[in-house]
Protein backbone atom coordinates (compact mmCIF):
# COMPACT_ATOMS: atom_id res chain seq x y z
CA UNK A 1 0.00 0.00 0.00
CA UNK A 2 1.41 3.46 -0.94
CA UNK A 3 1.88 6.26 1.73
CA UNK A 4 -0.88 8.51 2.09
CA UNK A 5 1.35 11.33 1.47
CA UNK A 6 2.99 10.17 -1.78
CA UNK A 7 -0.04 9.32 -2.96
CA UNK A 8 -1.99 12.23 -2.40
CA UNK A 9 1.22 13.86 -4.07
CA UNK A 10 1.19 12.07 -7.03
CA UNK A 11 -2.13 11.85 -7.61
CA UNK A 12 -3.07 16.06 -7.04
CA UNK A 13 -4.64 17.22 -9.92
CA UNK A 14 -5.50 13.24 -10.92
CA UNK A 15 -7.64 14.48 -13.64
CA UNK A 16 -4.13 15.62 -15.92
CA UNK A 17 -2.67 12.34 -14.85
CA UNK A 18 -5.39 11.15 -17.84
CA UNK A 19 -4.50 12.30 -21.52
CA UNK A 20 -8.03 12.45 -23.04
CA UNK A 21 -9.51 9.73 -26.17
CA UNK A 22 -10.03 12.66 -27.50
CA UNK A 23 -6.36 13.72 -28.49
CA UNK A 24 -4.86 10.41 -28.11
CA UNK A 25 -4.05 8.33 -31.62
CA UNK A 26 -6.36 5.72 -32.61
CA UNK A 27 -7.45 3.40 -35.27
CA UNK A 28 -10.78 1.60 -35.66
CA UNK A 29 -10.63 -1.98 -35.49
CA UNK A 30 -12.16 -2.10 -39.71
CA UNK A 31 -9.19 0.00 -40.74
CA UNK A 32 -7.09 -2.13 -43.18
CA UNK A 33 -3.22 -2.20 -41.85
CA UNK A 34 -1.85 0.27 -44.51
CA UNK A 35 -4.30 3.03 -42.92
CA UNK A 36 -2.44 2.21 -39.29
CA UNK A 37 0.90 1.70 -40.54
CA UNK A 38 0.79 5.37 -41.83
CA UNK A 39 -1.50 6.31 -38.38
CA UNK A 40 1.76 5.02 -36.74
CA UNK A 41 4.25 5.98 -39.07
CA UNK A 42 3.09 9.89 -38.21
CA UNK A 43 1.94 9.94 -34.98
CA UNK A 44 5.15 8.24 -33.84
CA UNK A 45 3.84 6.22 -31.43
CA UNK A 46 4.95 2.64 -30.99
CA UNK A 47 1.22 1.20 -30.05
CA UNK A 48 -2.25 3.07 -29.89
CA UNK A 49 -5.33 1.86 -28.71
CA UNK A 50 -7.81 0.00 -31.38
CA UNK A 51 -11.35 1.35 -30.78
CA UNK A 52 -14.62 0.25 -32.70
CA UNK A 53 -17.36 2.32 -34.06
CA UNK A 54 -18.67 2.91 -30.21
CA UNK A 55 -15.42 3.84 -28.87
CA UNK A 56 -15.20 0.47 -26.99
CA UNK A 57 -11.14 -0.10 -26.57
CA UNK A 58 -10.63 -3.76 -28.64
CA UNK A 59 -6.99 -4.02 -28.54
CA UNK A 60 -3.80 -2.46 -29.37
CA UNK A 61 -1.64 -2.29 -32.25
CA UNK A 62 2.24 -1.76 -32.69
CA UNK A 63 4.15 -0.87 -35.80
CA UNK A 64 5.75 -4.07 -35.15
CA UNK A 65 2.34 -6.18 -35.49
CA UNK A 66 2.28 -4.69 -38.83
CA UNK A 67 5.29 -4.70 -40.27
CA UNK A 68 5.31 -8.38 -39.22
CA UNK A 69 3.06 -8.50 -42.15
CA UNK A 70 4.75 -7.11 -44.52
CA UNK A 71 7.81 -8.75 -45.18
CA UNK A 72 7.86 -11.96 -47.28
CA UNK A 73 10.30 -14.48 -47.80
CA UNK A 74 12.14 -12.12 -50.44
CA UNK A 75 11.15 -8.40 -50.13
CA UNK A 76 8.82 -6.09 -48.16
CA UNK A 77 5.55 -6.33 -49.25
CA UNK A 78 3.32 -3.26 -48.31
CA UNK A 79 0.33 -4.56 -50.82
CA UNK A 80 0.27 -7.18 -48.33
CA UNK A 81 -1.12 -4.24 -45.89
CA UNK A 82 -4.25 -3.52 -47.77
CA UNK A 83 -5.90 -6.87 -47.39
CA UNK A 84 -5.47 -7.18 -43.83
CA UNK A 85 -7.66 -5.41 -40.97
CA UNK A 86 -6.46 -4.25 -38.26
CA UNK A 87 -8.51 -6.73 -36.30
CA UNK A 88 -6.70 -9.11 -37.34
CA UNK A 89 -3.29 -8.42 -36.49
CA UNK A 90 -4.02 -6.21 -33.13
CA UNK A 91 -2.77 -7.55 -29.50
CA UNK A 92 -6.00 -8.34 -27.50
CA UNK A 93 -4.73 -9.54 -24.35
CA UNK A 94 -4.27 -6.16 -22.39
CA UNK A 95 -4.40 -4.24 -19.63
CA UNK A 96 -6.75 -1.65 -18.66
CA UNK A 97 -7.32 0.63 -15.79
CA UNK A 98 -11.30 2.40 -14.41
CA UNK A 99 -10.17 3.55 -11.82
CA UNK A 100 -7.49 6.02 -12.61
CA UNK A 101 -6.42 7.04 -8.58
CA UNK A 102 -5.75 3.69 -8.24
CA UNK A 103 -2.12 4.32 -7.97
CA UNK A 104 -1.00 0.91 -7.19
CA UNK A 105 -2.14 -0.55 -9.98
CA UNK A 106 -1.52 1.99 -12.37
CA UNK A 107 2.18 1.62 -11.67
CA UNK A 108 2.00 -2.25 -11.46
CA UNK A 109 1.08 -2.08 -14.80
CA UNK A 110 3.45 1.06 -16.26
CA UNK A 111 6.73 -1.41 -15.42
CA UNK A 112 5.78 -3.19 -18.67
CA UNK A 113 4.03 -1.05 -20.45
CA UNK A 114 4.42 3.25 -21.76
CA UNK A 115 0.84 3.50 -21.32
CA UNK A 116 -2.20 2.11 -19.67
CA UNK A 117 -5.66 2.38 -20.98
CA UNK A 118 -8.03 3.88 -19.17
CA UNK A 119 -11.75 2.85 -19.85
CA UNK A 120 -15.63 2.90 -18.31
CA UNK A 121 -17.30 0.60 -16.82
CA UNK A 122 -18.96 -0.44 -20.21
CA UNK A 123 -14.93 -0.59 -21.66
CA UNK A 124 -15.44 2.93 -23.27
CA UNK A 125 -11.92 4.22 -23.93
CA UNK A 126 -11.71 7.36 -21.96
CA UNK A 127 -8.31 8.01 -22.71
CA UNK A 128 -4.33 7.02 -21.45
CA UNK A 129 -2.20 7.37 -18.50
CA UNK A 130 1.46 7.41 -19.56
CA UNK A 131 4.81 6.14 -17.73
CA UNK A 132 5.78 9.51 -18.76
CA UNK A 133 3.19 11.29 -16.86
CA UNK A 134 3.43 9.57 -13.86
CA UNK A 135 7.12 9.73 -14.31
CA UNK A 136 7.66 13.54 -14.11
CA UNK A 137 4.69 13.16 -10.65
CA UNK A 138 7.10 11.16 -9.02
CA UNK A 139 9.73 13.07 -9.69
CA UNK A 140 8.25 16.45 -8.50
CA UNK A 141 7.33 14.27 -5.31
CA UNK A 142 11.11 13.19 -5.07
CA UNK A 143 11.92 17.22 -4.98
CA UNK A 144 9.06 18.36 -3.15
CA UNK A 145 8.00 15.67 -0.10
CA UNK A 146 10.05 18.08 2.80
CA UNK A 147 8.52 21.04 1.77
CA UNK A 148 4.77 19.59 2.28
CA UNK A 149 5.15 17.27 4.79
CA UNK A 150 7.87 17.16 7.79
CA UNK A 151 9.91 14.33 7.32
CA UNK A 152 12.66 12.49 9.17
CA UNK A 153 13.75 8.95 9.91
CA UNK A 154 12.77 6.83 12.19
CA UNK A 155 15.85 6.01 13.39
CA UNK A 156 19.67 5.79 12.16
CA UNK A 157 20.04 2.94 10.19
CA UNK A 158 23.85 2.86 10.67
CA UNK A 159 23.51 2.89 14.63
CA UNK A 160 21.26 -0.55 14.60
CA UNK A 161 23.49 -2.70 12.19
CA UNK A 162 26.32 -1.48 14.91
CA UNK A 163 28.58 0.10 12.10
CA UNK A 164 28.51 0.36 8.17
CA UNK A 165 30.10 -2.69 6.69
CA UNK A 166 31.00 -5.90 7.81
Amino acid sequence: MIDEPIRKMILADHDNLIIPANIVANVMVTNDCYHAFLVLTKVGYAKVPVLDRDQHLCGLLSLSMITEHMLDTNHVAPENLRRLKVQDVMETDIRTIEDPTDLDEILHLLIDESFVPVVSDERTFTGIITRRELLKRVNYLAHNLSEQYDVSPISDPVSETGSAGC
